[in-house]
């Protein structure tokens, strides 16, 4: 029951977000109108997204302190969760974009650079995928992965701010916390960071799981001789 209390805890908080996100009070805000219940998705999505590739980052230096293969296992898998999380943010940010100001994809120098750290860590996987040596792939992908989120993060979240953007805190615009998260929205905007984060942690886990399997099976068929 310890290991699962949190997967128990993740199932509450996802099914209590979709619930009281779709039929909790909102604030009723000009042309936003309605769509600004995708603050629990869109925005809650992008913020659990950092988190994980933070967790990611983390255990990329610990690998290459320790040499330990785990680290590089849990590293990879949050970052695959968080890629997930990133591509979810663009689908719901687009349907956002696509009711609010007419264009699924504006010329908008946040989408542009939310493309561009995407395509980041897309690389990342290709990149992955380009070793076959467990520890060479490990070694080299850590340190990518450790200067993909140095770069993400001002792409993401400081230079949009320098420019004019149609998104909230850019350009003399408010930011979303001023105007869109009233006490009611609050009640789930926070709890739904937290559920997407555990829900990536799960998700992770059992890649994790996988990939022991699959380790544990090759070093046995590896020890068996040969007839």
């Amino acid at each position: 029951m310890r290991k699962i209390w949190w997967k128990i805890l993740c199932i509450v908080i996802i099914f209590y977000v979709i619930v009281a996100g779709f039929m909790g009070p909102v604030p009723h805000l000009a042309i936003v109108n309605e769509t600004i219940r995708n603050t629990y998705f869109h925005v809650a999505l992008w913020l659990a997204m950092t988190t994980l590739l933070l967790a990611a980052m983390i255990f990329s230096i610990n690998y290459l302190r320790t040499g330990m293969i785990r680290n590089d296992d849990i590293a990879s898998e949050f970052t695959k969760s968080g890629i997930f999380f990133g591509l979810l943010g663009c689908m719901t940010g687009s349907a956002w974009a696509t009711f609010t100001w007419g264009d699924p994809w504006p010329n908008d120098p946040k989408l542009n650079s939310a493309a561009v750290g995407m395509l980041i860590y897309l690389a990342y996987l290709l990149l992955r995928s380009s070793f076959e040596d467990e520890q060479r792939r490990a070694r080299i992908s850590s340190v990518y992965n450790i200067f993909a989120f140095a770069v993400f993060v001002p792409i993401i979240y400081i230079l949009p701010r320098l420019t004019d953007s149609l998104h909230p805190g850019s350009g003399g615009n408010s930011t979303f916390g001023s105007i869109d998260i009233d006490s009611d929205m609050r009640k789930v905007f926070y709890p739904a960071i937290i559920g997407y984060i555990l829900l990536g942690m799960w998700l992770a886990e059992l890649r994790i799981r996988i990939k022991v399997i699959n380790r544990v099976r090759e070093e046995n068929e590896l020890s068996i001789p040969a007839r």
